[in-house]
């Protein structure tokens, strides 16, 4: 797995060292990046030593911990347990994860390191620039498109093995793990769409409901959106949802082969 790789020309200066309380014998280094755009200064890595004592098992419980009795300065996403599952992405340990349900006790490196995703704009410290990755996303319509009336019941129905189908499909949560994680998407990330989407692409694709899958495949036969997949794998080892985003892509090929008569 790739760890957390700095955009091209920029340098991380030495950070603040910020020490455990005297007295506390259970303590962990977390060593987090730090960058304000308003104050002029290039990215640094602050060093915070917690007394794992008095916080919880998981890495938000350190960062939620760091910003509430150390440093107050400290940005990042969270909103765990509020409905809005994956806002708290990040690299961690030198793996994209989610820091809910990362466990200290994984954490391999003595100094735990933690970052933003990587190869995304950083709008502060770990919060990281979705806007494109949205944007993409809103690309590929991921709603129920469909031509004929509703039924008087008002509902579509899906038998049992039509539903099936989209296991390990609807349980992807949008956190970027995956997409920012691949090397395809660093270098195209302007046209390829990226794991996360594609796995998205195709929970519509074949949900048996959904009246428009010629359409959606033709938005997809494109030598970028869909093509720029080589399989390196990094996306289903990422997943913090133990999906597999490269299986997706290529039902989706198979689909396009399918079509051409192939």
């Amino acid at each position: 797995m790739a760890e957390f790789t700095l955009p091209q020309n920029s340098k991380i200066g030495k950070g603040k060292h910020f020490p455990a309380p005297a007295g506390a014998k259970n303590v962990r280094s977390f060593k987090v990046y730090r960058w304000n755009p308003d104050d002029g200064k290039n990215p640094s890595v602050d060093t915070y030593d917690v007394d794992l004592d008095s916080c919880g098992p998981m890495v938000l419980d350190a960062l939620i911990k760091i910003k509430n009795e150390i440093d107050p300065t400290l940005t990042f996403r969270r909103s765990c347990r509020e409905g809005i599952c994956g806002s708290c992405a990040m690299n961690i340990d030198g793996t994209n994860t989610l820091a809910c349900t990362k466990a200290i006790d994984e954490c391999g490196k003595k100094d735990v390191p933690i970052y933003p995703l990587p190869h995304m704009p950083v709008i502060k410290d770990l919060v990281p620039d979705l806007t494109h990755f949205y944007a993409q996303y809103a690309s590929i319509r991921p709603w129920m498109r469909t031509q004929s009336a509703a039924p008087a019941s008002g509902e579509r129905l899906q038998s049992p093995e039509d539903r099936k189908k989209l296991d390990g499909l609807y349980e992807c949560i949008l956190c970027a793990c995956c997409s920012t994680s691949c090397p395809s998407y660093w270098w195209n990330g302007d046209r390829y769409l990226g794991p996360a989407i594609l796995l998205q692409a195709y929970r519509w694709i074949i949900d048996s409901r959904d009246e428009d899958t010629g359409a959606r495949l033709d938005d997809l036969e494109d030598p970028f959106k869909l093509y720029r997949c080589h399989t390196i794998m990094n996306c289903a080892r990422t997943c913090p949802k133990g999906l597999n985003p490269a299986k997706a892509i290529a039902e989706i090929k198979k689909l396009m082969l399918v079509r051409r008569g192939a």
